[in-house]
C-alpha cells in the first residue's frame, strides 16, 4: 500500500487530510544474532517492505489508531492514561511510542494515525519495529522534537521493552530508523556508533534470498527472555558488564571458568563467536573482496544458533540444509528464532533451482509453503509526503 492509498484511507476514517505520510522499513539481519542485548555487534539492512503511517496532531488528549491490515475499528486511547503492559493488542506498539515520548518529557498531546504495512508479521523481519519507528518519526516531525534517528530508535526500544513487555535489543529499531539504500549497517550496540557498509551483491552475480517459513514467532514469549537472562548470568559469572567484553581470543579460558554451567557456556560461546563473525563479514565487505566468502560465515552462524543458542526450529533447519544441498553459498536463520525466516546467499543462476528445492522439501515434510523473495538493501525511515 502506497502513500496515496494510506492518505485516502486516513481521509475516509477521520474526515480530513493528514498532516503528512511517513514510512519505515522492516529489516533483515545479515549477521549478528542475539548480540544486540549483549552490547555486541550487528549488521542488518533495511528491506523494501515498509510500514506507512498517515498522521495528524490532536490537542485534546486523544490518540486514535487504525490499521488498514486488520478487520477492526478505530481504537481510541488517551495518552495521559497509557500504562506499560496494559494492552495486549497491536495498538500497544504505536501507543507505546506515544507513552515513551511523553515519559521522556516530549509534549505529545495526541494524534490521529492510520497505518498499513507490507512487512510480514511474525517472520523475524521486524514488523513491530517498523510500526514503532514510523509513528515515532511522524510525531518527531509534527511536534518538532528535533530527535535524531538513533534517539528515536532508543525510545522505540523502550516502548517495546517496557510498554509492550518484549525484552528486545536495539538493533531492529536502529535498522529501521537509520539504514541507507545499498548498504548494510554495522552497528555497535554499546555506543550506537554506526558505519554504512556498501552491499551490492547483484553486481557480483549474487542474490540474497529471504525464506519466510510462515512459522510465527513472538519476542514476548518466555524462551527469548530466558536466553537474555542466561547471557546476563554469564556476564555476571565472568565479571564483565556484558558478554561483548569477552575477547574472542580469550573464549576458551572464559568457558573453562564457567565450570558445570553448561547452558550458560553455550550461550556465551554463541555470543562471543557471533561478534567475531560480524567483524569477519565487515572486514570482507570493506576490503572489496569476493562476497562469496561471506557464505560459510553465515552457515557457521546458523550452526551456532541451532546448537549453542538453541533458537532454531525444524523448518528453519530444513531451509538451511536444503539450500546448501542445492548449491547455496551459505544460509542461516535470521531474527530472534523459534520460527520466522532464513537467509540464503546464492549465485543468481542458482536461485530458481534452489527455490524449487526448498519448496519441494517443505511440501514433502508437510509444512506450509514458504514465502521466498530477494532481499535488496533499501532506505530507512523517511517522510513520503
Amino acid at each position: 500500500m502506497g502513500a496515496q492509498e494510506v492518505r485516502e484511507g486516513f481521509v475516509r476514517l477521520y474526515g480530513a487530510e493528514p498532516e503528512g505520510v511517513w514510512a519505515a522499513p522492516g529489516r533483515v539481519n545479515l549477521i549478528g544474532e542475539h548480540t544486540d542485548y549483549n552490547d555486541g555487534f550487528v549488521m542488518p539492512f533495511a528491506l523494501p517492505h515498509i510500514a506507512v503511517a498517515a498522521v495528524s496532531r490532536r490537542t485534546d488528549g486523544v490518540l486514535r489508531l487504525h490499521s488498514a491490515d486488520l478487520d477492526s475499528g478505530v481504537a481510541e486511547l488517551r495518552p495521559a492514561d497509557l500504562a506499560p503492559e496494559s494492552d495486549g493488542n497491536w495498538t500497544a506498539y504505536p501507543a507505546g511510542v506515544v507513552w515513551a515520548l511523553r515519559e521522556a518529557g516530549h509534549p505529545v498531546t495526541g494524534a490521529d494515525i492510520h497505518l498499513s504495512s507490507t512487512v510480514p508479521s511474525g517472520a523475524g523481519l521486524s514488523s513491530s519495529a517498523a510500526l514503532e519507528v514510523v509513528v515515532a518519526l511522524a510525531l518527531n516531525d509534527l511536534y518538532d522534537l528535533g530527535l535524531q534517528g538513533w534517539q528515536l530508535a532508543r525510545l522505540c526500544q523502550r516502548a517495546e521493552n517496557v510498554y509492550v513487555g518484549a525484552p528486545t535489543g536495539i538493533m531492529d529499531q536502529t535498522a529501521s530508523a537509520c539504514c541507507e539504500a545499498g548498504h548494510a549497517l554495522f552497528l555497535d550496540t554499546r555506543d550506537l556508533s554506526q558505519k554504512q557498509i556498501p552491499l551490492d551483491l547483484a553486481a557480483e552475480g549474487l542474490r540474497l534470498l529471504v525464506v519466510d517459513t510462515q512459522v510465527t514467532h513472538a519476542h514476548s514469549g518466555g524462551e527469548y527472555g530466558k536466553r537474555r537472562a542466561g547471557c546476563e548470568k554469564g556476564a555476571a559469572l565472568l565479571g564483565v558488564d556484558a558478554l561483548r567484553d569477552i575477547p574472542y581470543a580469550d573464549l576458551d579460558a572464559a568457558l573453562a571458568r564457567l565450570g558445570d554451567e553448561e547452558e550458560v557456556r553455550r550461550l556465551v560461546r554463541h555470543v562471543v563467536t557471533e561478534d567475531q563473525r560480524v567483524e569477519q563479514v565487515v572486514a570482507l565487505l570493506e576490503s572489496g573482496g569476493d562476497s562469496r566468502a561471506v557464505g560459510p560465515i553465515l552457515t557457521a552462524g546458523h550452526a551456532s544458533l541451532r546448537d549453542d543458542f538453541r533458537v532454531s526450529c525444524p523448518e528453519l533447519d530444513l531451509v538451511v540444509d536444503t539450500a546448501l544441498a542445492h548449491g547455496a553459498l551459505g544460509a542461516r536463520m535470521t531474527g530472534g528464532g523459534f520460527g520466522g525466516s532464513a537467509i540464503v546467499l546464492a549465485e543468481a543462476a542458482d536461485v530458481e533451482t534452489l527455490t524449487k528445492g526448498v519448496e519441494e522439501a517443505f511440501a514433502a515434510a508437510g509444512h506450509k509453503a514458504p514465502r521466498v523473495f530477494e532481499a535488496v538493501p533499501a532506505a530507512g525511515a523517511r517522510r513520503l509526503s
